[in-house]
């Protein structure tokens, strides 16, 4: 039931947060005079972070589900793999991210 909601939650959170960002580069696109809150919105590693998170889980979790619905059943142990794996890659991730945003 966990994997369910969250996976319904992070994905209208995804669509949310994506809209964010395209709506802050149309901003800084512009010839004009660029707004300070677009581009402290678009910068802003909290939210950098939290897509970076949020996408890794909602896709490895969508992966299970394909998982499931192709036949496997040892959900408790795709439950777990899920959870490592999109841990791993999330700190990779965010890892890469921090060190290569400050340059």
């Amino acid at each position: 039931m966990f994997i369910w909601l969250f996976h319904r939650i992070s994905g209208v959170t995804l669509i949310v947060l994506f809209g964010i960002k395209i709506l802050t580069s149309y901003f800084l696109f512009t010839k004009d005079q660029k707004p300070d809150w677009a581009l402290s919105l678009h910068r802003h590693p909290v939210l950098d972070i939290l897509i970076l998170l949020l996408f890794t889980f909602h896709s490895l979790y969508g992966l299970r589900t394909v998982a499931i619905d192709l036949g496997y059943r040892k959900e408790k142990q795709l439950f777990w793999i899920a959870n490592v794996a999109a841990a791993v890659i999330s700190a990779a991730l965010i890892v890469l991210y921090v060190r290569f945003s400050q340059a």
